[in-house]
């Protein structure tokens, strides 16, 4: 047995682990819903008619006092509500210790209010749409102890596989479409881990996906945010050509049997990409070394986007 492998001239971008994303908001910290096109549960029509097995349902947290209620509580109350707010930022401050991408504090600012801070969809469509057809183990907290799923994209299809015991050798198909099908790629800063992915299908239909741990670049988004424009050998300059083989050398670890994969970035520039001899692991799926290039081959700045 071995892990998922791309098919005849087609290239592999990215493997990394992805599940449903959880919510950021307070209100909904943790928590995340299945929705059909007017914003109705359907978890209970994914359980009878797609098989998925029972999963927790969940309440949103009470929403914040209100201004004139923390005005009465500050007449009454100024002393309690001084603790409170001083012991409530320590938290805060803490929770900032770590800085994401480019050095912000925090998960950032909502940019879906509706979808991320009053309630939190990481499915939504109409019946009989492709959201509807994603995997239940995509649910962490639906699939089994010990189980892994993964995103594989590459120049053709997107793909989610799954595994037990944390084995990628174990490695089965549950869901896979060609790229065509996907609409648009949004980046969705305002999340724990930095980077999540709400993928809308041609159909109306979406999803929100994550990597179930901080990323910086994660590499699913990375291919998904923007079509796929590869640089192949032949249509390089002498210089860049020069340039790429270069890299690939200088990469100690790399897998001789893959060739360096050379993408255009939104920037304009390329994107070097040589995959290493590490394993495929449970939780960051294929290794890869990267550097950017300039459209003269050279080395490149890295721009907002690129990763």
């Amino acid at each position: 047995m071995a892990p998922w492998q791309p098919g005849p001239g087609e290239t592999l971008l990215a493997r990394d682990a992805i599940e449903f994303a959880s919510g950021t908001a307070p209100a909904v910290s943790g928590m995340r819903w299945f929705r059909d096109a007017e914003r109705k549960d359907i978890q209970n029509e994914l359980t009878v008619q797609a098989g998925w097995p029972e999963g927790p349902s969940y309440t949103p947290a009470p929403s914040p006092p209100s201004k004139s209620a923390a005005r009465k509580a500050g007449r009454f109350g100024l002393g309690a509500l001084v603790a409170a707010v001083v012991i409530a930022l320590g938290a805060i401050l803490g929770d900032l210790g770590g800085a994401g991408p480019g050095g912000s504090k925090g998960p950032g600012r909502p940019r879906d209010p509706e979808n991320e801070v009053d309630d939190f969809p990481v499915l939504w469509g109409a019946p009989g749409t492709l959201a509807r057809t994603l995997p239940w183990r995509l649910d962490p907290a639906r699939r089994p102890a010990g189980y892994h799923t993964h995103c594989v994209v590459t120049d053709r299809r997107v793909a989610i596989v799954g595994f037990p015991d944390r084995d990628p050798r174990k490695d089965e198909v549950l869901w896979e479409i060609d790229r065509q099908r996907i609409a648009q790629v949004e980046r969705m800063t305002y999340s724990e881990v930095w980077g999540e992915a709400k993928i809308r299908f041609t159909d109306g239909s979406w999803c929100r996906l994550a990597p179930p741990e901080a990323r910086y670049g994660w590499t699913v988004l990375r291919h998904l945010a923007h079509p796929t424009e590869l640089l192949l050998p032949a249509e390089m300059t002498p210089r860049q050509r020069k340039y790429v083989e270069s890299y690939a050398a200088s990469v100690t670890d790399r897998d001789p049997a893959e060739a360096p994969v050379v993408t255009r970035r939104p920037s304009g520039r390329f994107l070097i990409e040589v995959r290493t001899t590490a394993p495929v692991t449970a939780g960051d799926g294929i290794e890869k070394r990267h550097q950017h290039m300039s459209k003269r081959g050279r080395l490149g700045a890295i721009r907002q986007g690129d990763l």
